[in-house]
């Protein structure tokens, strides 16, 4: 059966809703937004493994939308839903971390501040996440008030007054509390009495509201509330999404009680995919290929649903295309705003798709980055991967097909796993949608800014919310050295302030290696912020390029079929003065069996502050994908090179 809305299907769906007339009083609504759930986690989408009963009912009392889009990583997300942008128009590309000098910019107009001019009274319960310091929390961007987490739960640090790990509960702009690992098990019970306390304060005084309930569960680790831990057969991972149910049950049966829910739209959703690489402690995607992290389907399309008992009509399932950045404008509209146009948004108004007025569903195109990069876009069925994509964050084996340099093109009404290329079968629909990629990226750019970006915000002295210990990076076994290329073979470490600065240059990796199907990093400089990599796996070469904590671009090569002499390949990786990756493999006296690969990519903008590591990497892998271990070969000669 088709996945997407016949004309038939739509016109019936159509003849079932209940328009909004101009005398009805504003709608409240109430977003519920889940961290790192799949798509197949939920009842409505097929989950076996998690009991969601309210969730279930809350599917057939609204509408479940199957082909709802966020953003990869968790900030890019949450920028998207705030702002109704492509996650790199606002610079939010990647994630934010504790004391970071960078933000959500407060210029952006959020929802919230959209609502709040309309006389909304608006609040945020739960993990933020778009800046700690105190210019960009959600007091400063048109909540009134605001309590949670403001990052991910695994974000904690040592304090130094108690010794242990903890996160901050902030109330409004001021550390509320400073709560344990164990005692992170309360926080979805806070946020969901929080929520409910501020839609019964606001339902008595006639006020409309905007409740934004950004949960912390089901991020790892685990702390789902004692009630639930063992209540399920799915472990500690499906006793959260149990809670994370009974949370969305309580929100809405108190809109019952208070007689409010005929007039609140409720949207339940996810910030990205599941963390499949966590195993037991991860979710999982059903259907859909890939994970967080990455631009496949189950990186990105999210379990949503929408319910306004009265105006969306019930039990209904709906395949068009929306998403985050759909949020703001439709919300704004049903509010009776207007969404301003002096200032460039990406979301459509999705309203005439939930209450059933279109012809056509509003939105066709959907364009997927990753970090600042276009890897994908889609229109309608179709959808072309513009460059190498990723299975998901933390796998160290990336499936061949999907990491090979070439466009890919999938239907994903015939086949949802993306796993077909098509590409040479529909030159004209790979033509159509390239048109649509180019002029994206002629707008926001992809791995280099656009004209239509804006900057995020920036402060210039941040600071840590409370007295902490940071993270200390463990150092190697063997003390870094001066470099000296004489002595880089297997296992030398150099230290990075003896290493020529390539910040902002050209320059190239040479290397002579040998051994039987030798496997591992020839060479990696850097760590989970910024630097490169090369190394072997799976008789490929690998060169990567990583520009942020999420945007790492990788070329690949395959080795060359001629066998070789005296075990030896040699190997070049450049970057060239325009950014461009190349990768050349030569069997040792075999040119003519040399095999090249280049891709677009950029210079990267500052220098790692690690050690330069020869045959294996430290803690912090540049490429997380990478092979563990010591290199299995021999480095007879490396060195890199800089091109002033």
């Amino acid at each position: 059966m088709s996945r997407f809305l016949t004309p038939l299907a739509i016109a019936f769906w159509f003849a079932g809703s209940i328009p909004i007339h101009a005398d009805d009083p504003k709608p409240n609504f109430v977003v519920i937004f889940i961290d790192d759930m799949g798509y197949g986690d939920i009842g409505p989408f097929g989950s076996t493994k998690n009991r969601t009963p309210n969730l279930n009912r809350m599917a057939a009392e609204g509408m479940t939308l199957t082909s709802f889009y966020a953003a990869p990583v968790c900030s890019a997300s949450r920028a998207q839903l705030m702002t109704g942008c492509y996650a790199p128009r606002v610079s939010v590309p990647g994630v934010f971390f504790p004391g970071s000098s960078k933000g959500l910019n407060p210029k952006e107009r959020t929802i919230a501040e959209y609502l709040s001019e309309l006389g909304y009274a608006t609040a945020c319960f739960g993990k933020w996440h778009l800046g700690d310091q105190r210019e960009f929390l959600p007091t400063r961007q048109g909540f009134d008030t605001y309590l949670g987490i403001p990052y991910s739960n695994d974000m904690g640090r040592v304090s130094t007054e108690t010794g242990e790990k903890v996160s901050p509960l902030m109330r409004d702009e001021s550390v509320a509390q400073l709560i344990t690992e164990d005692e992170q098990r309360n926080v979805t019970r806070i946020y969901t009495e929080e929520a409910i306390q501020f839609i019964e304060k606001n339902t008595a005084a006639k006020q409309p509201f905007f409740v934004y309930l950004p949960h912390t569960a089901v991020h790892v680790p685990l702390h789902p509330h004692p009630d639930f831990v063992g209540t399920t057969a799915n472990g500690m991972y499906g006793d959260w999404v149990a809670e994370v149910d009974w949370s969305a049950g309580q929100i809405l049966d108190a809109l019952r009680r208070l007689r409010v829910a005929e007039n609140t739209l409720v949207l339940f959703t996810s910030d990205n995919g599941p963390w499949a690489s966590k195993g037991a402690a991860g979710g999982e995607s059903g259907p859909l290929r890939g994970a967080k992290g990455g631009t496949l389907e189950g990186g990105v399309r999210e379990p949503t649903l929408a319910w306004w008992p009265g105006k969306i009509a019930a039990g209904r399932r709906s395949d068009a295309i929306t998403g985050t950045t759909d949020v703001l404008p439709t919300f704004v509209a049903l509010a009776g705003g207007t969404v301003r146009d002096e200032v460039k948004i990406d979301g459509i108004d999705q309203s005439p798709l939930l209450l059933g007025d279109p012809a056509e569903p509003p939105r066709n195109v959907w364009h997927y980055f990753q970090g600042t990069r276009l890897k994908a876009v889609r229109s309608g069925p179709w959808k072309l991967a513009l460059e190498p994509q990723s299975i998901g964050m933390g796998f160290a084996n990336q499936p061949r097909d999907i990491k090979q340099p070439g466009l890919r093109l999938y239907n994903l009404e015939e086949e949802i796993g993306e796993t077909t290329n098509v590409a040479t079968q529909h030159p004209d629909v790979v033509a159509r949608l390239q048109k649509i990629a180019d002029a994206m990226i002629a707008d926001i750019g992809s791995g280099k800014s656009g004209p239509g970006v804006r900057p995020a915000g920036e402060i210039s002295k941040p600071a840590m919310l409370y007295p902490s210990k940071s993270k200390v990076r463990v150092l190697p076994k063997r003390s870094a050295r001066p470099l000296d290329w004489d002595e880089a073979k297997n296992g030398a470490v150099f230290s990075s302030r003896t290493v020529p600065s390539i910040a902002d240059k050209a320059f190239s990796i040479t290397a002579t290696i040998s051994g039987d199907s030798p496997e591992g990093i020839v060479i990696s400089h850097g760590g989970k912020s910024i630097g490169y990599a090369l190394y072997l796996h799976d008789d490929e070469a690998v060169f990567a390029l990583r520009h942020d904590d999420d945007e790492i671009d990788r070329l690949t090569a395959p080795f060359p079929e001629a066998p070789l002499q005296d075990g030896k390949l040699d190997l070049v990786a450049t970057v060239k003065k325009n950014g461009t990756m190349e990768l050349k493999l030569t069997p040792s006296g075999a040119p003519e069996k040399r095999v090249e690969a280049t891709r677009a990519s950029r210079l990267l903008k500052r220098d790692p502050r690690e050690n330069l590591c020869i045959g294996h990497d430290e803690e912090y892998a540049v490429d997380p994908d990478a092979p563990k271990g010591a290199f299995t070969g021999k480095i007879e000669s490396i060195r890199t090179q800089v091109t002033p």
